[in-house]
């Protein structure tokens, strides 16, 4: 019996050091972020238009992207630290380039205001923000001058359907949040929002969209190399330009 044991965990630690060797062998991109959709989605059985580019854009380089859902803030957080490798979708930020390397930025995201469809309010600049209630999602950080001002308040969720219904119940004035995102996500929890809200018709921003690695992660610098020039080759190569238009989104 005791050889049987003894059998049986030699057995467990070989095939445990094999999967590592194997896994090294992949070169494993360990993935983090929040779902948001047509971008990163869970629902997806690509799991989203800004995973199927980094996918493309790595396995050009020998790369296999692993992707784990979590809190953007946690996704974030922990990203920095280096116990994960990237972010497939982040705006970059005066705060957040202290901490973590970008990549060449592969798509934008159209950021407009979000008000009940009877409120006549048009964003122009940030001072027609002056004494709102704005709903933001945590983590988020939209721009340096919007996290600065003084002119309005910020309220903090986990998610912009919160957001959305507490802009319909009158709790915020307003949120905000990239066009397409945010109807895709209404689209799929209840389609009846989308006859309740209306957008700006002035952007508040365009943020490009990048990936990320923590200085902290000793493979930033290789990570986020490779990345790009695998996204320089999907590009050269037409991949990238179908990639979007199977999500049916022109490529600006």
């Amino acid at each position: 019996m005791k050889q049987v044991i003894m059998f049986i965990a030699f057995v467990m630690i070989s095939v445990t050091i094999f999967n590592a060797i194997c896994e090294a062998d992949e070169k494993i991109v360990r993935a983090a972020a929040d779902p948001y959709p047509p971008f990163v989605d869970p629902e997806d059985t690509r799991e989203g238009l800004s995973l199927v580019i980094v996918r493309a854009a790595y396995k050009t380089q020998g790369y296999t992207v692993k992707m784990e859902y979590v809190p953007w803030a946690r996704a974030e957080a922990l990203t920095i630290q280096g116990k994960y490798d990237i972010l497939p979708d982040v705006w970059m930020n005066e705060k957040n380039k202290q901490s973590m390397m970008f990549s060449e930025p592969y798509t934008v995201n159209i950021v407009k205001f979000i008000k009940n469809a009877d409120d006549p309010f048009e964003y122009n600049g940030l001072e027609s923000l002056k004494g709102k209630k704005i709903g933001t999602v945590r983590g988020y950080n939209y721009s340096d001058e919007f996290q600065a001002s003084k002119n309005f308040i910020r309220e903090d969720v986990v998610d912009l359907i919160t957001n959305i219904k507490k802009l319909i119940a009158k709790r915020i004035d307003l949120t905000l949040e990239d066009e397409i995102v945010a109807k895709v996500i209404m689209a799929k929890d209840d389609p009846s929002m989308l006859s309740k809200i209306k957008f700006t018709k002035n952007a508040f921003i365009s943020n490009n969209l990048y990936i990320s690695s923590g200085f902290a992660n000793p493979r930033h610098k290789e990570l986020i190399e490779a990345f790009n020039k695998g996204l320089a080759e999907i590009k050269a190569n037409g991949e990238f330009n179908k990639i979007f238009e199977s999500y049916g989104i022109k490529n600006n």
